[in-house]
């Protein structure tokens, strides 16, 4: 059983994970391996936890003990648990947890765009997505809808930051992502060799509408999503195969990335479902 230690300073190191640490500390940017993210709720850390991932250390609201935290805490064995009443816990990580616990973990390994592109027929590509939130509603978009893997370029926000994995619910654990090294050009070719074609999210002149039967008819799919704002790139634009645009009414023009993927996702991953 983990030992449970009652909280009685603010300032313990054991702490500075939950309370002190920048996301970029945990993550370790010259050893990734070695890097930490932070799981928020008890649904969430129990995906994380079928995933394989390493537990360090929890911090959870007292009451949750006997309740929602006991499945959890008995399945990690000898990991230190740290605990306070929920309004001790807000002073220390300045906002209400979710579900009243936390867990540091481990980084998982990432799969290889080689592996992923060899086991997908449909895989979602991030270009310079930095808002953590719609990052975690991309992914529990992609693994509701029939998206097989999610791949981002270098400037993307890490799906593991502590509001990513939150608002995923735990679905980053569940679809497999990597980063791309080399975007665009050499990503996109490489795509190709592997049977993809790839579909620009983008209004253009000459985009065609998403529920195109000609889309739905491609073995392997790409879907590009862009950054809030300025959407894709004009380069990557126009190298991919297909410029695709979601019909919409009222004069309205565009849609927030993660409105637009699940409409996305919900069409070009219907082949995936039948």
């Amino acid at each position: 059983m983990s030992e449970v230690i009652r909280i009685t300073d603010f300032n313990a190191p054991e702490l500075d994970v939950f309370a002190r640490l920048r996301e970029v500390q945990l993550l370790n940017c010259h050893e990734p391996e070695k890097g930490i993210f932070i799981a928020e709720s008890p649904r969430v850390i129990e995906r994380a936890l079928d995933f394989g991932c390493v537990p360090l250390s929890f911090l959870t609201e007292e009451r949750q003990i006997e309740k929602e935290a006991k499945k959890i805490l008995e399945r990690c064995g000898d990991i230190p648990v740290y605990t306070a009443n929920m309004d001790v816990l807000t002073q220390i990580t300045g906002y209400k947890l979710t579900r009243g616990m936390l867990c540091a973990m481990r980084r998982p390994p990432l799969r290889s765009i080689e592996e992923i592109c060899a086991d997908s027929s449909r895989i979602v590509i991030l270009e310079n997505v930095v808002n953590p939130t719609n990052v975690g509603a991309v992914f529990r978009s992609a693994a509701a809808l029939n998206m097989d893997a999610v791949l981002l370029t270098p400037a993307c926000c890490d799906p593991l930051y502590r509001r990513s994995v939150r608002v995923s619910m735990g679905t980053v654990f569940q679809i497999p992502w990597c980063w791309l090294d080399a975007w665009p050009q050499a990503a996109m070719a490489y795509l190709r060799r592997m049977g993809f074609r790839t579909v620009a999210m983008a209004l253009t002149e000459n985009s065609v509408a998403v529920d195109d039967p000609v889309l739905l008819a491609e073995k392997k799919l790409a879907v590009i999503l862009g950054t809030e704002g300025d959407g894709l790139a004009a380069d990557t634009i126009a190298d991919c195969d297909y410029k695709v645009r979601i019909p919409m009414a009222h004069g309205v023009d565009s849609l927030n990335v993660a409105a637009a993927s699940a409409v996305a996702f919900w069409e070009l991953g219907r082949r995936n479902s039948i």
